[in-house]
């Protein structure tokens, strides 16, 4: 194995780590009480103020083009930034960690389905598949395979919402890779997140208004550090420089380590359980994501 290979699949299992981890914080600051839609500005606001250093000049120089393709950067804050990280933290205080991140591992498939219904890729008859098995294994885990919560529509409002996370993200990524862009990663990313604030300033401010205030206690300094610091600028910083080694497909392989590292995560620190419906949907994802990655010769 070479030494760059070694440093790729060691900074992408960190990745994985991080990302992981942002679902244990986000657990984390539903006990504690901290509001959702705050955490995740004051997460994106600094994420931006750190980056803006290293951007400013670039963006300044591209502004026009930027300024071009305004809508398209928009959309991209809009479902990523705005509501995906948000939705993700509402989620967190009402459902658990294991089945929020089962139903989010599923967000490859959705892509390629989302994918082909924009017209940007073409789907093959096991893409079709997988999406099947894929929805169905998110489809357990929101009724808990129980009859009567279909019956008298008795879902965790937190498992809804999940999906809505899950759908945002997919979005995102399908119109990410379907253009070229005349701007570094870095500065893409600083366009998304000033994009992403814009929409998440008023939300904001209405969940302040509704009483629900951040306090500047010691458990929120460290959650938002941690938000800031790991799953967003490093995770991204390192997934770059992944990707720049060992290629886009490989280093993908990578996320589907994130409900394995998050439920064990879940289980040890909030001594969650993995039931029996957990097993049945991820049977379904797995085999899902399997189907969507092949390709017809």
């Amino acid at each position: 194995m070479k030494k760059n290979n070694k440093l790729a699949y060691f900074i992408l299992i960190l990745t994985t780590v991080f990302w992981s981890g942002n679902f244990i914080i986000g657990k984390a600051a539903s006990i504690y009480q901290i509001p959702p839609f705050s955490l995740n500005f004051y997460r994106w606001f600094f994420a931006g103020l750190i980056l803006l250093p290293f951007t400013y000049r670039e963006i300044v120089e591209r502004k026009k083009y930027i300024f071009n393709n305004i809508g398209f950067f928009i959309i991209l804050g809009v479902s990523s930034i705005t509501i995906f990280n948000s939705i993700v933290y509402y989620s967190l205080y009402y459902t658990q960690v294991i089945s929020g991140i089962l139903m989010i591992s599923t967000i490859p498939v959705w892509i390629i389905f989302i994918s082909s219904i924009l017209k940007i890729e073409k789907t093959n008859i096991f893409q079709i598949i997988g999406v099947i098995l894929s929805l169905t294994g998110v489809i357990f885990i929101i009724t808990k395979a129980d009859l009567n919560l279909i019956k008298n529509l008795d879902f965790n409002k937190g498992d809804l919402s999940m999906v809505v996370a899950m759908f945002s993200w997919a979005i995102y990524s399908a119109l990410l890779k379907s253009r070229k862009y005349k701007i570094s990663q870095f500065s893409l990313l600083e366009v998304v997140i000033i994009c992403g604030l814009i929409f998440l300033i008023p939300i904001y401010f209405i969940e302040m208004s509704l009483g629900n205030q951040i306090t500047l206690d010691k458990p929120f300094l460290l959650i938002l550090a941690y938000v800031v610091i790991f799953p967003g600028l490093v995770a991204f910083f390192f997934w770059i420089k992944g990707i720049s080694i060992i290629g886009a497909n490989r280093a993908g392989i990578f996320l589907h380590l994130m409900p394995i590292i998050g439920a064990i995560m879940a289980m040890i620190i909030f001594n969650e359980k993995f039931m029996f419906y957990h097993i049945l949907g991820a049977i379904f994802i797995i085999i899902g994501i399997t189907l969507s990655n092949k390709k017809i010769i």
